[in-house]
């Protein structure tokens, strides 16, 4: 077998300092950062680092790089699966996708998408669906769940796999992101948050996938950032991760500040393990591995899925990290604290005692019987590849009530909620009905036919069942023996038209549905190469809405898009009586829209985006054509993205972030601000212990051959050596260069603690609470609601956002009934990122607040002394 061990050059130089200005150039290099950081163990990992130590202490070398290598692309049942060590009992760790429930199996739930998660402003609903995700996939004998997803964070509106994640707001972000792991990971599965970090668009994310579109790139794209806006923006919600005790991160496919994510020493060895005391570990993402050695000492844990390229039987890791640990480019301590990182996370989740089983299926086949390792065939072996078991409980109402909690209620002529008396019910557009290839007839969900429920590509998974608004509402009408006709060809002008005049005539109602979608970069729908290429309707629906809206003087739009579109004409069109925003709602869409529209849920979801007038009033894009042989992706608006972009532009949306209307009505009163005793502020000094070791390497190559009792199959990444002789081992040209190495790389006598440093999350003294601020909300409307009450800081420097979120709360009230809420203001809340100093900093001076409805609907303000 032929292996080689690559690497790409350490790009070397200092970050400028954005003091002056926010925003990045192309000419900015990711400065190295050296050694990796090993892990400490401290705070609630203690017991988990403990038994990982006794355990990687008893580890061979190749029982130890079996841990962080992955077996291949299609030769285990999961999408991504390590090696194992058998004589101590320590399985294979299945790593599957995705966010929104199990990836290729069937007998799993189809969850809401991560914005609307977002939508519903609920902390609580976000632990729900990551323990029921988490229960999901330890049914299914999967140890980490690939999700949640803070990266993107959403840049640019028509960035493809935005709707993975939550918001663009770095806070409503994290919160929800945090929230999600710890329910997750109550479970015994590990979440991973990914993608870190700054991939905000999926075309260039690859250079070979970008080739196939045509586009000649020899990189990929380079997300060029500030420092200041690197922290503030998009590292911000993975510190929450980090406090939330996330076992992995998955680092990204592009390049930041021309240094590929994972082997950017300053992103993973400075920033995550570092200044964030990050005690899990790094796993690329799926061929995000561009170089063995140097990505090893850069901080990266664990490759995936293991090959270099598809079923390509290389790898940069597996034998080839055997060698350099041989041959001293990786030092023992390295190699020791990347198993122990990853043993510790499997014990801090309690994956030995909670995930006990092997998977019951293989992903590559819905067949019962296949091969054992799928893309090699038969002849190495048969089995039962699929149980078939299904681990859904009854996680449809949890859908379905986060479903109706994330639509947003954004225009109401006081049309809604219907009462069910309605003389007729006329339902148009494609997204009302089914998919006439069943719901899950494009793999991948890579199709926009019928209803959105979900976007494309990795983060999807398999629906059960799809209840269509169609259907659901044909049920609601029908069990009040009501009227109800629908028309799911937006082709259909003529009958369309007719439908129209005459529900208009007997004043009935008309809903029309229409969607948006995108997804990942390896699926290309009508142009759209992962990212949307616009902010419009797709299916044709803008015709269609025009065809109805003419004819029919109370008409209802619907609203199913991974994100913002372009709907000022709706909004000042007269016969558009009330509009609504559904995200991608999972199985139980239809059920979910019935229950808002009808009133058995009184809307409460906030928009967690921005929606612009139009596309260029975000002042962000994606790069669509390459402007170099490495696309640069120049993060000029600095932190200037979503709501921010629009109030420091002084541009109106045409709903802002945080807005969403509601059946009732809700006043705010009595606001009080309360400074809360704190200590000061110290930086962390000082530096760590030499890093250990555990056990001992036999430095001998000829204890490290294949062994001659095992079957090797084809393809897979084994850890053992094919030779005694190293550089023929290697089997590539380059064998012996060491320039690229710096010396610091191998220097495990100690490493100095960033000032902003601190275990699990970084330095204990941001997290100090500083204010305590409380408002009372009453409930003055005629029907029972809940109200999202949003608090926003000023910081009040030349340079900050008019205002950012920094903190939300979400109350029931009855009618007439009067609540008080309580924010936590911590010290990192009005703390900003000093690239000098290299640490957060409060800066002197009083720094005003707000409370109210949404990011512009401000009802109190107050002053921070």
């Amino acid at each position: 077998m032929a292996l080689r061990y690559s690497h790409l050059p350490v790009r070397t130089g200092v970050s400028p300092n954005p003091a002056a200005v926010l925003g990045a150039q192309s000419n900015q290099v990711s400065p190295p950062r050296y050694p990796s950081p090993w892990g400490t163990g401290e705070g609630e990992w203690a017991d988990a680092y403990v038994k990982a130590r006794e355990f990687v202490g008893q580890l061979t070398l190749e029982e130890k790089v079996n841990l962080t290598t992955g077996t291949g692309w299609q030769l285990e049942s999961c999408v991504g699966q390590t090696g194992s060590v058998p004589r101590l009992g320590f399985k294979a760790l299945c790593l599957q996708d995705s966010p929104v429930g199990v990836r290729y199996t069937d007998f799993v739930s189809l969850f809401p998408a991560g914005v609307n998660v977002a939508a519903t402003w609920d902390r609580d609903l976000a632990y729900a669906r990551g323990e029921a995700m988490g229960l999901e996939n330890r049914d299914k004998g999967i140890n980490v769940l690939l999700g949640p997803v803070a990266g993107p964070l959403g840049r640019s509106p028509e960035g493809g796999r935005n709707w993975e994640g939550f918001s663009p707001d770095p806070y409503l972000t994290g919160q929800l992101f945090a929230t999600s792991i710890q329910g997750i990971q109550s479970t015994g599965v590990q979440a991973c948050a990914k993608h870190f970090i700054a991939q905000e668009q999926e075309h260039f994310r690859q250079s070979p996938e970008a080739r196939t579109y045509g586009f000649n790139i020899t990189e990929p794209g380079s997300s060029n950032i500030d420092d200041q806006t690197l922290h503030e923006l998009y590292v911000w919600p993975f510190a929450d991760a980090v406090k939330a005790g996330v076992a992995s991160v998955m680092c990204s496919y592009n390049l930041v500040n021309q240094s590929a994510a994972c082997q950017n020493s300053y992103l993973l060895n400075q920033v995550l393990k570092n200044e964030l005391g990050f005690q899990g570990y790094v796993m690329s993402d799926w061929q995000a591995t561009l170089g063995g050695v140097s990505s090893v000492l850069a901080g990266l844990d664990m490759t995936m899925a293991g090959d270099i390229v598809f079923d390509d039987g290389i790898s940069y890791f597996g034998p080839n990290l055997t060698i350099a640990v041989l041959n001293g480019t990786v030092p023992q301590w390295r190699l020791d604290d990347m198993a122990v990182r990853i043993v510790a996370a499997w014990y801090f989740v309690e994956s030995d005692t909670k995930v006990t089983e092997e998977p019951n299926f293989q992903s590559w086949t819905f067949d019962t019987f296949g091969s054992t390792h799928f893309h090699v065939g038969p002849q190495w072996g048969t089995k039962i590849v699929n149980q078939h078991v299904d681990v859904r409980r009854e996680h449809g109402a949890l859908i379905r009530q986060i479903g109706a909690e994330s639509t947003v209620l954004l225009k109401n002529n006081g049309v809604l909620p219907l009462t069910g008396k309605e003389r007729l019910i006329g339902v148009f557009g494609e997204d009302a009905g089914s998919n006439p290839l069943g719901p899950n007839g494009c793999r991948n969900h890579n199709c926009d036919t019928g209803t959105l429920i979900v976007g494309w590509g990795s983060g999807q998974a398999q629906a059960p069942y799809q209840v269509s608004p169609d259907t659901a509402l044909q049920n609601e009408v029908v069990s009040h023996y009501g009227s109800y006709e629908s028309i799911t060809n937006n082709s259909a002008a003529t009958q369309i038209a007719a439908l129209a005049r005459r529900t208009n005539d007997v004043a009935g109602v008309c809903i029309v549905f229409a969607n948006a979608d995108s997804g990942e970069g390896f699926v290309n729908i009508e142009n759209n190469f992962g990212d949307r290429k616009n902010l419009t309707l797709w299916q044709g629906a803008d015709a269609m809405i025009g065809n109805v809206s003419k004819n029919c003087n109370n008409t209802v739009l619907v609203i199913h898009s991974v994100g913002a579109v372009e709907i000022e004409q709706y909004k000042q069109h007269p016969n558009i009586t009330a509009i609504l925003w559904a995200g991608l709602p999972g199985e139980q869409s239809g059920n979910a829209i019935a229950d808002v529209l009808y009133g058995r849920v009184n809307p409460s979801a906030k928009l967690p985006f921005t929606i612009g007038k139009a596309r260029s009033d975000y002042g962000t894009d994606v790069l669509y054509t390459p402007n170099q042989p490495v696309p640069q992706f120049n993060f000029q608006e600095g932190v200037f993205i979503d709501y921010r972009a629009f109030d420091h532009r002084n541009l109106t949306p045409t709903y802002e972030f945080g807005f969403g209307l509601s059946y009732t009505n809700f006043t705010y009163s009595d606001l009080t601000i309360t400074k809360l005793a704190a200590a000061a502020y110290t930086p962390s000094t000082g530096s760590a212990g030499s890093a250990p070791t555990y056990g001992s390497v036999d430095t001998d190559p000829a204890a490290h051959l294949f062994p001659a009792n095992l079957t090797r199959i084809p393809l897979f990444i084994y850890p053992y050596l094919n030779s005694t002789n190293l550089s023929a081992a290697y089997s590539a040209a380059g064998y012996g260069d060491n320039s690229f190495i710096s010396q610091d790389a191998l220097d495990g006598t100690s490493f100095a603690h960033a000032p902003s440093s601190g275990p699990s999350g970084g330095n204990e003294g941001l997290w100090d609470p500083l204010y305590k601020v409380c408002v009372s909300v009453v409930n003055t409307g005629a029907v029972a609601g809940a109200e999202v009450a949003q608090l926003y800081v000023s910081h009040g420097g030349q340079y900050d956002p008019v205002r950012v979120l920094r903190g939300f709360e979400k109350v029931f009230l009855g009618v007439g009934e009067k609540k008080q809420i309580e924010f936590v203001v911590r010290r990192r809340d009005v703390a900003n990122w000093d690239t000098g100093a290299q640490d957060w900093v409060v800066r002197d001076g009083a720094k005003e607040i707000a409370v109210g409805a949404s990011s512009r609907d401000l009802r109190l303000t107050g002053t921070l002394e």
